[in-house]
């Protein structure tokens, strides 16, 4: 009887051992994008979906440029799109989350209320698709990487690791160049605009090949982006 009770005792230790373990570990995994985003004041940084594609051998075009060679324009239609209020929020736009939860029925339909901010930290750090537990990580870690970072940077970023294109084409000079045959720095007020209004979904919306709906919506996003000076201030480089 006293053999069993230290063999029971041992497997409650062994079992105590590995779950504090794991724990470490999970405390390590959670705690790695909140060290690492600092780091990336510097540097060409890659997302996920970059990596994943680039392991499994399909196809990554990017040529990472910096804001100050990209058209002023883009950088404008591209918040006007994703992020209005990206000049004033902290990280998350608290009242366009609410009212995209309120009007969502579930996840798929949360996308409205997801910052560009969000997006860096979703693209950088966690996984594509949709879950609350991925909501939960993602709204602190782009609450620290506002305040890490700043804004010219995040977008930036957002702009060199977003997809651009139906191939692999990452960031907005492949983007340019798949679509118009020009670099960013070069597009004008309605290719910009146009290609903003390819995101989210470049698999489906052609930058290069527009139908009615796309026009129309890039129409919109060049005259919001000719109105926009509270993002035009927030983005002027500073002197």
């Amino acid at each position: 009887m006293q053999w069993a009770g230290k063999k029971r005792g041992k497997k409650r230790g062994l079992a105590a051992r590995m779950l504090r373990a794991v724990a470490l570990v999970l405390l390590a995994l959670i705690a790695l994008p909140y060290l690492l985003a600092p780091l990336y004041a510097f540097g060409q940084p890659v997302s996920t979906v970059m990596l994943w594609r680039r392991l499994t051998g399909a196809r990554v075009e990017r040529v990472y440029t910096p804001l100050a060679r990209i058209a002023p324009q883009l950088a404008l239609s591209v918040i006007v799109a994703e992020d209005g209020r990206f000049c004033s929020h902290h990280g998350v736009d608290w009242a366009e989350l609410r009212e995209a939860w309120d009007e969502a029925d579930d996840l798929d339909e949360l996308r409205g209320g997801s910052t560009i901010t969000q997006q860096v930290a979703k693209n950088l750090f966690l996984w594509p698709g949709r879950s609350y537990l991925r909501k939960a990580l993602e709204l602190p870690l782009a609450l620290w990487i506002d305040l890490v970072l700043g804004k010219r940077r995040i977008l930036e970023i957002y702009l060199n690791i977003a997809e651009w294109g139906p191939n692999g084409e990452f960031g907005v000079e492949a983007g340019a160049r798949h679509a118009f045959g020009k670099p960013a720095q070069e597009l004008s007020p309605v290719q910009a605009a146009t290609l903003a209004a390819v995101l989210p979904n470049p698999h489906e919306r052609d930058a290069r090949r527009p139908g009615p709906g796309l026009r129309r919506l890039a129409a919109l996003y060049a005259a919001r982006a000719a109105r926009a000076p509270e993002a035009a201030k927030c983005l002027r480089a500073p002197h």
